[in-house]
């Protein structure tokens, strides 16, 4: 632990063999400190972010081989043996080092009221042995020069022009936009507008851990996405592709007050757009107002007001005690140009503990007071209240104080609590906020037992959550359908296209849409431009897909082709065509189902195979009613009897053709006999279509006909026909005409089978009086043809005894009451009747 630096103040103010790198972004500096840092023997590097510290370490990584390089932040240690470079974040730079070269970027940020002192202590005190650059803006030309006497300074020019664009709508903003906004809520709405109209963004924010920054960048530039929506985290050297900037926020929360950005900070941002040789733009979108013309002018021409004060801390503090510590905290700046910093969150929380009576009682000498500043160097990375971060470090400072390490069950119950990537996006923000921490406790030397192994534990958790963030983010904010449509449109490429056996059509591997029979429909979570570029990509595929299909369909047998009670022509499930009413009600017209795609000898084989189908459907099914209509042989009445079934379905009552029955001759009778037709007692009709599939068809050309597919009880009777039911309920909300349509006679509250009816009529006509010649009376009932209501009568029609009333007054008779006796003896004839004509008919049969 060092507890005080070996120098002693005031200030070592020397700048020889110090050289200023300045400019503006997109000069090369940092490319140029690389280049000089492997050219000594040995070197350290300084970032502003861990994120870009990662990035350069690569990048050394692959010009010397990793085992010469060590990576250093906060969070992470890679420090392989005999290491010979280091690339650090500022904050973990040590104090001296014998390094050859030393280089700090992004100086200018010695002016940050948070993390200023930091940069200042590195630029003012840490020295490479040969060469030391400093880099950064140019607004610290002067101050530079009069703080480090001697100092070499070297300006460099932004390789590309940046020049402003002025104000664009969101969904009008260019390729390879970058959108700057400043709170995590603005961040993600813009996110989910950018998805919706051009397919995806990625997004970048302090608050995300460096692996899913790392991850969400390069969604962005291997193409994937062409918007990138961040903080001004993308400031900081961050390499990008990026053509444009767009502010959609120009204020911030500095950490104390809410505040228009600078010109610098303006420029810093801005400075993003254009990469090497090719030039940028930047501009204003969404509530922001247009840029004046004299802030315009400092963007482009990279001029802003020169730095004046740099943030300082002495780094000389007295460990005495925890008074003396404070006090030396608040040392004022020794030279002008520095000024003191405000108190830093180390500060905050040491300012919080030095009134925490058990800190005090353990805090009584040099080396607890100086532990006691190291743990308070745990950052915030929850962003929590000052009194909770410092409840925390006390935690953790009482643990060293006391056993010289952090408590391992303590540890554990810590990190457990992380060790979930289950929730939303705040939800594992928050965890990663969380196991950082406990990263940062794993890495700092000798805070923990079992160092190596929380090391790993640590970061093995932070990455599982990093990269279910970056799911959720990519989940979120990412659709990689349109994301790859869109970009082999611009590339115009035609994508890769195919059908699978479903239906489903899939471009590029993504889901775009279903193709049903000759019919295709697009993701209906496609919209806009999305909408767009599904339809012309699935273009290609469907246009040979069409033509195969309506072969295949031609030649399709008819068991894989059906026609539903709604009027739908269906090829294996999928809809084909609509009946819609024709000239006649034998002849409905079909309407295909097939988009505009299927054109010319395609689409007339398709139409030719579906009316082939639907005639055979009718011939079939309905062949009685095809042959009444075409029996020519039929003549007189006979002819008149069969065009008025044909006209009702194949049902009339008897009563209504009464005067036409008594001069239809018998050769008359026969050939409608002949043709399926039966005289009953009660109605003329035709038994074979008082079937489920029949009716059915029935049903449904009377509903073309008359409109009537949407009124109540369509196709709901034919399934009580297909029930078996003799009988049924009368729902009085259904279309009474459905239950004629369905071989039904509506009698009282039932409507009960003709068929069954004139079964009924077998049974009374032998209980009854009944001879030929008698004649019906005005009130509807028959001379002479009383009879008693048997159970037999009541069973076949699935009826109660008042059910039983209604219906036979329904067919003309009238009811009588009649003494017991009588009805005793009447029931014991009928009886016998039924039974002496049962035997005559079996006699017959015999006979026969």
């Amino acid at each position: 632990m060092n507890i005080q630096p070996k120098h002693t103040e005031p200030l070592i103010l020397s700048g020889r063999d110090v050289t200023a790198v300045l400019g503006p972004t997109n000069t090369g500096k940092t490319h140029l400190a690389i280049e000089r840092m492997v050219a000594h023997e040995s070197g350290i590097i300084g970032l502003p972010l861990r994120l870009l510290a990662r990035e350069v370490y690569t990048r050394v990584c692959e010009k010397v081989g990793a085992h010469k390089v060590a990576l250093i932040t906060g969070e992470e240690k890679i420090q392989p043996d005999g290491a010979r470079y280091s690339v650090c974040t500022v904050e973990a730079m040590p104090r001296e080092t014998d390094a050859a070269f030393v280089a700090v970027d992004e100086v200018q940020l010695a002016g940050d009221l948070e993390r200023g002192h930091i940069f200042t202590d590195r630029i003012l005190h840490l020295r490479g042995r040969q060469e030391t650059l400093l880099l950064g803006a140019a607004t610290m030309h002067g101050i530079l020069q009069r703080l480090l006497k001697g100092v070499s300074v070297v300006t460099r020019p932004r390789l590309s022009h940046l020049a402003y664009a002025g104000s664009k709508k969101l969904t009008r903003l260019p390729r390879r936009t970058a959108i700057v906004a400043f709170s995590a809520d603005e961040v993600y709405a813009i996110a989910e507008l950018i998805r919706r109209q051009q397919g995806g963004a990625a997004v970048v924010l302090g608050a995300l851990s460096p692996r899913t920054r790392n991850a969400q960048v390069e969604l962005f530039q291997s193409g994937d996405v062409d918007y990138l929506i961040a903080t001004d985290a993308i400031g900081m050297g961050l390499n990008l592709d990026l053509d444009h900037v767009a502010f959609a926020q120009n204020r911030k929360f500095d950490g104390y007050q809410y505040r228009n950005l600078t010109a610098a900070e303006l420029g810093q941002i801005a400075g993003r757009a254009g990469r090497h040789l090719r030039d940028g733009t930047f501009g204003v979108t969404g509530q922001v107002d247009p840029l004046d013309e004299e802030l315009v002018k400092k963007i482009e021409a990279h001029d802003f007001d020169p730095v004046k004060v740099l943030q300082w801390r002495t780094a000389r503090f007295d460990f005495a005690n925890l008074d003396a510590l404070k006090r030396s905290i608040e040392t004022n700046a020794p030279v002008e140009g520095l000024t003191r910093a405000l108190p830093a969150v180390d500060a905050q929380a040491l300012e919080h503990l030095s009134r925490d009576e058990d800190i005090r009682a353990l805090a009584t000498d040099a080396r607890r007071v100086a532990l006691l500043w190291e743990a308070c160097a745990l950052p915030d990375y929850r962003k929590i209240a000052p009194a909770q971060h410092a409840d925390l470090i006390a935690s953790i400072y009482m643990d060293l104080a006391r056993h010289g390490h952090v408590d391992e069950n303590y540890m554990a119950e810590q990190v457990r609590r992380a060790d979930t990537t289950e929730g939303d996006i705040d939800t594992l923000s928050h965890r990663i906020a969380q196991i950082r921490t406990w990263t940062f406790v794993s890495n700092r030397p000798g805070w923990l037992a079992d160092q190596a192994h929380w090391q790993e534990k640590t970061r093995e958790i932070e990455d599982r959550l990093s990269d279910a963030l970056h799911e959720r983010l990519t989940k979120r904010f990412v659709d990689r359908r349109t994301s790859v449509l869109m970009r082999r449109l611009r590339e115009n490429t035609m994508p890769e296209a195919e059908i699978s056996p479903t239906g489903t059509v899939l471009v590029e591997g993504h889901h775009v849409g279903e193709l049903q029979g000759f019919r295709f429909t697009a993701d209906q979570s496609a919209g806009g431009e999305d909408a767009k570029a599904v339809r012309t990509a699935a273009q290609k595929a469907l246009a040979a897909e069409f033509e195969a299909r309506a072969e295949r369909f031609g030649a399709a047998a008819n068991g894989d082709i059906a026609l539903g009670s709604d009027g739908t022509l269906r090829w294996i499930g999928a809809p084909i065509g609509t009946l819609v009413a024709g000239d006649e009600p034998l002849k409905p017209r079909l309407v295909l189902l097939a988009d505009e795609q299927l054109t010319g000898p395609a689409r007339d084989k398709v139409a030719a195979r579906a009316e082939r189908f639907v005639n055979f459907q009718i011939e079939s099914l309905l062949k009685p009613l095809v042959d009444l209509k075409n029996a020519e042989q039929i003549t007189g009445i006979g002819r008149g009897i069969a065009f008025q079934l044909v006209e009702n379905f194949g049902l009339i009552n008897r009563r209504d053709i009464a005067e036409e029955m008594k001069s239809l001759d018998q050769e008359g009778r026969a050939a409608l006999r002949r043709l399926g037709v039966r005289f009953g007692a009660y109605h003329v009709f035709v038994p074979a279509l008082i079937k489920p599939a029949p009716a059915g068809l029935v049903t449904l050309l009377w509903a073309l006909q008359n409109d009537g597919k949407d009124k109540p009880g369509f196709g709901d009777v034919v399934h009580a026909l297909a029930s078996g039911r003799t009988s049924v309920v009368i729902d009085p909300t259904f279309d009474k005409t459905f239950y004629k349509l369905a071989g039904y006679r509506n009698l009282g509250r039932r409507a009960v089978r003709v068929d069954i009816l004139e079964r009924l009529a077998d049974l009374i006509r032998p209980a009854t009086n009944w001879k030929p010649g008698l004649g019906q009376r005005p009130d509807g009932a028959y001379d002479g043809q009383s009879f008693m209501v048997t159970p037999p009568m009541m069973s076949i029609l699935g009826a109660t005894a008042d059910d039983m009333e209604e219906i036979l007054k329904g067919l003309g008779y009238r009811a009588e009451p009649k003494p017991a006796v009588e009805v005793k003896a009447r029931l014991e004839a009928q009886d016998n009747a039924a039974r002496e004509a049962a035997a005559a008919k079996q006699a017959a049969e015999e006979q026969a």
